[in-house]
C-alpha cells in the first residue's frame, strides 16, 4: 500500500518506507502485511457507515504524523484508469469470470464512468469560446 503525503516525522515505523522525495510530496511505502501495522489497524477499526468496519485514512495519517497530500482529481483519475486496467487482465480476475462470475456492472462499466469523468475534466478545462 502507498500514502501520499506533504509532511512526516523524522521517523517512521519500521514497517513504512520512504519511497520518493519531491519538494511537495512524499511517497511512502506501507508493508500492509507486518504484525505491528495490522495491529495498528485492528486498534483503529471503526464502524464507517453502519455495518462496514474499517480504518480512515485520516486515522492512520494522524498516528503516525503524516499529513496527507491532497492529490488533484486528474492524478486519482489516472491511478483509477490504470488499477481497473491492472484488474482487467488480473489473472485471478479472469478465473473469476470462467468460474461464471457476472455482476451486475462490470470493469467496462467502471472504464466508461472514468472515461466520462476525464472526458467533463477536459471540457471543464478548455477555455469556452
Amino acid at each position: 500500500m502507498k500514502l501520499y503525503a506533504k509532511t512526516i516525522p523524522q521517523t517512521l515505523p519500521d514497517w513504512a518506507t520512504v519511497v520518493t522525495k519531491n519538494a511537495d510530496l512524499f511517497e511512502v511505502e506501507i508493508n500492509d502485511e507486518h504484525p505491528n501495522f495490522q495491529s495498528l489497524l485492528e486498534e483503529l477499526e471503526t464502524e464507517i457507515e453502519p455495518r462496514t468496519f474499517g480504518v480512515k485514512a485520516e486515522d492512520l495519517c494522524s498516528r503516525l504524523g503524516i499529513e496527507m497530500s491532497n492529490p488533484h482529481l486528474c492524478q486519482l483519475l489516472e491511478q483509477a484508469q490504470n488499477l481497473i486496467s491492472l484488474i482487467a487482465t488480473h489473472p485471478h480476475y479472469e478465473q473469476l469470470l470462467k468460474t461464471g462470475y457476472q455482476p451486475d456492472l462490470n470493469i467496462a462499466d467502471a472504464q466508461t464512468a472514468l472515461t466520462y469523468l476525464q472526458w467533463e475534466l477536459d471540457r471543464n478545462r478548455e477555455p469556452s469560446a
